[in-house]
């Protein structure tokens, strides 16, 4: 590597639904004071989000991969303390397995308005969480250039992370039920592709300057520059309720993209493919997560997704050592071994029902799987 190699930091935002552990539904109208008591502890690593009932974390820039688990697993601990005080609890997923989204309420916040103003029910429908990593790279033009390569690993990622199988009180068919929602919203999905940052940027002016976005933070690709931070922000994943599994995707990420840059060194590149494929991927990843595998451009056939994985870690393992997450990027593997979030759902309800559950009592058991997992391992 080079002298002036990115310091790939890093940072984890995640989601939150709020539900209450008597009724396992949404909680509508918790407590006004469940922001402030939370920020007593935490600072502004936790704010509002569009709806009252969620909330949102983000760790500090971390170092490695072990300060971002420590920090994570700090913010899960308080939230899950301070809810818990009320009687509600924190569920780490995409969706709510049955509650509706017309019954929930926005956050008074001036931003959210203006959000829900624009865009009507397609915004009032956004009871949906996710998983944002940011890894920090300095240099605008970098940016840019791996943006366009980590692209085709987006449906990678989203594979191992899906936890939203239920939309108002059914069983979708899709293992990422969430991202049917989000890609409702205007400048959404698969990021387009540019030749340097003074492209990106004039685009993003050209929607400025029309008055149908104030800046860049209302660019909401699966994966972004972000505005905020110098840093390349990882959107397309859903939230992980194991911590365990957050951690290794972020490790997995990191590795990629600093894989991406040690080929950029040596004037090599990851081979781009037509938007057109890639969202062929994404679409599977939606709906199978991994059970289904994905298709490998290069050959122009469907690869088990296990074997992909194996290529995936081979890949990128020197840079896991380098950057000190080796057990972290392998323990992406024991995701394939217990399934997503999505399948335990699926298959806590499945039991649920064969023991002579209704569909509501089953779904309120997929609802106290969630609030376990969401605290294991913390």
């Amino acid at each position: 590597m080079t002298l002036d190699e990115p310091q790939f930091t890093l940072g984890i935002e995640e989601e939150y639904l709020l539900v209450d552990k008597e009724t396992r539904s949404l909680v509508v109208d918790p407590p006004e004071s469940l922001l402030s008591e939370c920020k007593e502890l935490l600072g502004n690593q936790v704010t509002n989000e569009l709806l009252r009932s969620q909330i949102e974390i983000g760790t500090k820039v971390c170092n490695n991969i072990q300060e971002a688990r420590e920090d994570l697993a700090k913010l899960r601990k308080h939230v899950i303390k301070v809810t818990g005080q009320h009687g509600i609890a924190p569920i780490a997923c995409s969706t709510h397995p049955f509650s509706r989204w017309s019954e929930q309420e926005l956050t008074p916040k001036d931003r959210y308005e203006l959000l829900t103003t624009e865009m009507q029910a397609v915004a009032r429908r956004m009871v949906i969480c996710g998983m944002h990593v940011h890894v920090g790279i300095n240099d605008d033009e970098l940016r840019i250039d791996l943006m366009s390569q980590l692209t085709y690993l987006l449906p990678h990622l989203l594979a191992l992370s899906c936890s939203s199988p239920f939309w108002n009180g059914e069983n979708t068919g899709l293992k990422s039920y969430r991202l049917t929602i989000f890609d409702n919203l205007p400048r959404t999905g698969l990021p387009a592709e540019f030749q340097s940052y003074a492209e990106y940027q004039r685009h993003i002016q050209i929607l400025i300057n029309a008055g149908v976005m104030e800046d860049s933070t209302k660019i909401w690709w699966d994966l972004r520059p972000s505005a905020r931070y110098p840093t390349l922000e990882t959107r397309i994943m859903d939230v992980c309720t194991r911590m365990d599994d957050a951690i290794a995707l972020a490790a997995l990420l990191v590795s990629t993209i600093r894989m991406l840059y040690r080929l950029r060194i040596k004037n090599q590149r990851w081979r781009e493919y037509n938007p057109m494929l890639i969202r062929e991927n994404r679409w599977r990843a939606m709906r199978y997560s991994f059970d289904e595998g994905l298709i490998d451009f290069g050959i122009g056939s469907v690869v088990p997704f296990e074997q992909l994985l194996d290529e995936f870690i081979e890949l990128t393992i020197e840079d896991a050592k380098s950057l000190g997450c080796e057990s972290e990027v392998a323990a992406t593997k024991d995701i394939l071994r217990r399934g997503t979030s999505a399948h335990r759902q699926l298959k806590t309800y499945q039991s649920s029902i064969d023991a002579g559950k209704n569909n509501e009592d089953a779904l309120k058991d997929v609802v106290d799987m969630l609030i376990s997992e969401t605290a294991a391992n913390l």
